[in-house]
């Protein structure tokens, strides 16, 4: 487990961490506090996959169609 802050990786670094963490904590054979520190570092992790997934879901934007089906200009992306 590499001891960079979460803050400070990408999100594909972060999910790679995330990925080993689970990987290792499905094995059963880790230690109870080793598999705490593990579980408290892998919902550090989620939580800062969801913030990055987030602000790029924010800077997507759609591409808005005028009636002769023609790209308009775009649009911020719309989830609901």
């Amino acid at each position: 487990m590499t001891d960079t802050p979460v803050e400070e990786m990408s999100f594909e670094t972060a999910l790679k961490a995330l990925e080993d963490i689970v990987t290792r904590l499905e094995s059963a054979d880790v230690p109870l506090e080793e598999s705490i520190t593990l579980y408290e570092r892998g919902a550090k992790l989620k939580a800062h996959c969801e913030a990055r997934l987030n602000a790029a879901q924010e800077k997507v934007e759609a591409i808005r169609l005028a009636q002769s089906g023609e790209p308009a200009g775009t649009e911020p992306f719309n989830a609901g």
